[in-house]
C-alpha cells in the first residue's frame, strides 16, 4: 500500500511579512532589515528606495494600453505593497485617478466576477440575515471610523451590478486614504449583496454573488437595519458613507439614520456640495452675487435633489424667502416641469411649482414638456444636468442660455462622458464662447476663437474625502447641511485663491486634493464645533489634530521585526 503523502505550506515570520501588503516593502528592505526578517536570498539583492520604486510602478502601469488591465495592475499593487500603492497615487494622482475610480472603475464593476483576484472588505448577503454582526467582526480591524456601503443597485450610469458593485467604495475608501490622509486600516469597504435584478449576471455561470432577486420592501428594510445596528456594536466610532443606492432608498435611508449614526450619501450631499462649489466659483470669476440667479436643474433624481437642496440652504443664508427660492430652482425632469401633479415622487414634492409660481414665471402647458422653452421663459443664469441624456442640452437649448445671460453656467454634470448632456465644446460654441462650463466627466481643454478654455471638473473627490476628514477629526456625532456648505464655500475660495490664470476653470487640479482636503476638513469640523454637534477645540487645536492624524504614504523608519526571527547571539 502506497504511502499518501501530504502536503503543508508552513510561512516564516520573515516570508509572512513579505505577503502582508501593510507590512511588505518589496526591494527597499534594506540588507540589514532583510536579515533580520530572515528574508535574505528571498528578494533580489538590489536595494531600491521608494522613489525608483514608484517610477517602476509607472511603467509597469502604463505598459498596458488597456484601462481595465491598468485597473488590475493597480488593484494588485495595492494587494501586494500598500505604502507603494499610496505613495504612486498620491504623487501621480492626475494621471492614476481615472483609472482607479471613474470613468474606468465602471468597467471594473462591469467585469468583477472575471478580474477578481483577491477578497477585499466585507460582503454581506441574505443567508447572513441574524448573524451580521458576528460578519462584521470577521473582519480584523476593530478600530475602523470609515466605511463606505453600497447596495449596487444605481452604479455609476450603469445601474444594477450585483456583487460587481464593490469596486465603487474600495474606489472610494482609496481616495479617503490619498486625498485626506485617511490611514487605509481605518477603512472598510461593504458591500450589502442583497441580490440583483440583472438577468444577464444571473445568467453568468461565473458570477460570483448571491443568486437571487433583490430584497424588496420589508425584508430589504429589515436587513439594512440589521446592518446599522451590527455597525454600532462593532464598529461604533465609525463614520458611514452611503453610497450608489436607487434614488428612492438613497432618500430613505439618509433621512432614516442620519439621527442615529454619523453618515452622509455621497450621491446626494458630496455632488450637491461640489456643484455648489463650482456655482461658486463661477460667482467670483463673474463678481456675481447669489441673490441675483435663476438656476434651472435638468434631473430630479438623488444628485439633482440633492443640489437643489443645498442651493436652497444657500439662498436662505442670503435672507431669501422659501417662495422665493422656489421660483429660484426650477426643476425638469423626464416627464417635464416639477409642478404640483398627481404621482409626483416624494423627494421631489418640495420643489414642485404651484400655479402661481407658474403663473409668476411665465409658465404654462405650452412649454412644460420642452427644456429649451423653459429656458426661454425664465431666462436662467445657471442650467444643471443631471439627466443621464446625452444632448438633453440642445444647441437650441444652450443658444436660449446665452440669448437670457450674459455669462450663462453650464453645467452637464452626467457620467460617463458618452452620458453628458452636452460636451464642453457644444456649450462654448452655441454660446459663442460666452459659457462658464463644468463637467462631471474629465475633458479636454476647448480652444475656441483662439482662447483656452479649462474644462473643470465637477467630482465629488474634491468634497467627500476632506468633510469625512473633518467629521472624523470634529467627532461629529452627525453629518450636518451646514458642513456641506461650509466645504462648499472652501472649495471655491481655494479654486480662486491658486487660480493658474488660464481658461476660468471653475475647479482646481486634481493634484491640489490632499490641500483641498485638509482645508476642508479644518472648515468642517469648525462647524460641527459651531453647530454644537463636535467637539469643542479651538482652531490651533483642530489644526494640530487635522495635521497629527493626517497619514503620508512611507515606509516607517524602522521595520517590525517578529521576535521569533532575530538571531541568537553567537
Amino acid at each position: 500500500m502506497k504511502k499518501k503523502l501530504s502536503f503543508a505550506v508552513q510561512w516564516s515570520s520573515g516570508e509572512l511579512v513579505l505577503r502582508d501588503p501593510a507590512q511588505n516593502r518589496d526591494a527597499a528592505f534594506t540588507h540589514e532589515e532583510r536579515r533580520l526578517l530572515g528574508i535574505e536570498g528571498l528578494l533580489p539583492p538590489a536595494v531600491m528606495k521608494i522613489s525608483q520604486q514608484v517610477e517602476m510602478e509607472l511603467e509597469h502601469i502604463f505598459s498596458k494600453s488597456d484601462p481595465l488591465e491598468q485597473y488590475i495592475g493597480l488593484i494588485a499593487l495595492l494587494d501586494r505593497n500598500e505604502v507603494l500603492f499610496y505613495r504612486l497615487l498620491v504623487e501621480h494622482i492626475e494621471r492614476l485617478t481615472p483609472i482607479i475610480y471613474t470613468p474606468v472603475v465602471g468597467l471594473a464593476c462591469q467585469q468583477f466576477s472575471h478580474i477578481f483576484r483577491r477578497p477585499r472588505g466585507l460582503f454581506l448577503c441574505p443567508d447572513d440575515r441574524g448573524h451580521l454582526e458576528s460578519r462584521l467582526r470577521n473582519f480584523s480591524q476593530r478600530d475602523i471610523r470609515l466605511i463606505v456601503v453600497t447596495d449596487n443597485e444605481r452604479i455609476l450610469g450603469l445601474g444594477d451590478q450585483g456583487a460587481g458593485g464593490m469596486p465603487i467604495p474600495i474606489g472610494k475608501l482609496i481616495l479617503y486614504s490619498a486625498g485626506a490622509g485617511i490611514h487605509p486600516s481605518f477603512c472598510l469597504p461593504i458591500s450589502l449583496d442583497v441580490g440583483t435584478d440583472n438577468a444577464k449576471l444571473l445568467e453568468d455561470p461565473q458570477y460570483l454573488g448571491y443568486r437571487g432577486r433583490r430584497l424588496r420592501g420589508p425584508e430589504y428594510d429589515s436587513f439594512v437595519e440589521e446592518f446599522v445596528q451590527a455597525v454600532k456594536s462593532v464598529f461604533p466610532r465609525a463614520l458611514l458613507q452611503w453610497e450608489d443606492f436607487k434614488k428612492a432608498n438613497a432618500f430613505t435611508l439618509l433621512e432614516r439614520y442620519a439621527g442615529r449614526l454619523p453618515s452622509f450619501n455621497d450621491d446626494i450631499q458630496g455632488t450637491s456640495a461640489v456643484t455648489l462649489g463650482g456655482v461658486f466659483s463661477g460667482l467670483r470669476v463673474l463678481g456675481a452675487k447669489l441673490p441675483e440667479q435663476r438656476v434651472l436643474l435638468a434631473g430630479a433624481g438623488a444628485a439633482g435633489v440633492g443640489i437643489g437642496r443645498l442651493l436652497r440652504l444657500a439662498f436662505r443664508q442670503e435672507g431669501i424667502s422659501d417662495s422665493e427660492i422656489r421660483r429660484r430652482l426650477v426643476f425638469f425632469d423626464s416627464s417635464g416641469l416639477v409642478v404640483q401633479r398627481e404621482g409626483l415622487d416624494q423627494h421631489k414634492r418640495e420643489f414642485a411649482l404651484t400655479p402661481e409660481d407658474c403663473q409668476s414665471l411665465g409658465l404654462d402647458e405650452s412649454c412644460s414638456k420642452s427644456l429649451t422653452e423653459v429656458i426661454k421663459r425664465i431666462k436662467p443664469t445657471i442650467l444643471i444636468g443631471t439627466t443621464g441624456q446625452a444632448g438633453d442640452f440642445t444647441p437650441a437649448g444652450i443658444r436660449a442660455m446665452a440669448d437670457g445671460c450674459a455669462r450663462p453656467m453650464i453645467f452637464p454634470l452626467s457620467n460617463p462622458t458618452s452620458q453628458a448632456e452636452c460636451t464642453p465644446s457644444e456649450a462654448l460654441l452655441h454660446s459663442d464662447g460666452r459659457a462658464l462650463v463644468a463637467t462631471g466627466s474629465p475633458f479636454e481643454p476647448v480652444v475656441f476663437n483662439g482662447k483656452k478654455h479649462v474644462i473643470g471638473q465637477c467630482n465629488n473627490v474634491f468634497i467627500f474625502p476632506g468633510v469625512g476628514l473633518g467629521a472624523l477629526i470634529s467627532e461629529a456625532t452627525r453629518v450636518s447641511e451646514a458642513m456641506f456648505l461650509a466645504a462648499a464655500r472652501t472649495l471655491a475660495q481655494f479654486t480662486t485663491d491658486h487660480s493658474t490664470g488660464e481658461g476660468e476653470s471653475l475647479y482646481p487640479q486634481v493634484r491640489k486634493l490632499r490641500e483641498v482636503s485638509r482645508l476642508i476638513a479644518f472648515k468642517v469640523a469648525q462647524t460641527a464645533r459651531e453647530e454644537g454637534i463636535g467637539r469643542t477645540l479651538n482652531d490651533a487645536e483642530l489644526s494640530a489634530e487635522i495635521a497629527a492624524f493626517f497619514w503620508n504614504p512611507a515606509y516607517p523608519a524602522q521595520v517590525k521585526v517578529p521576535v521569533a526571527t532575530i538571531p541568537e547571539h553567537e
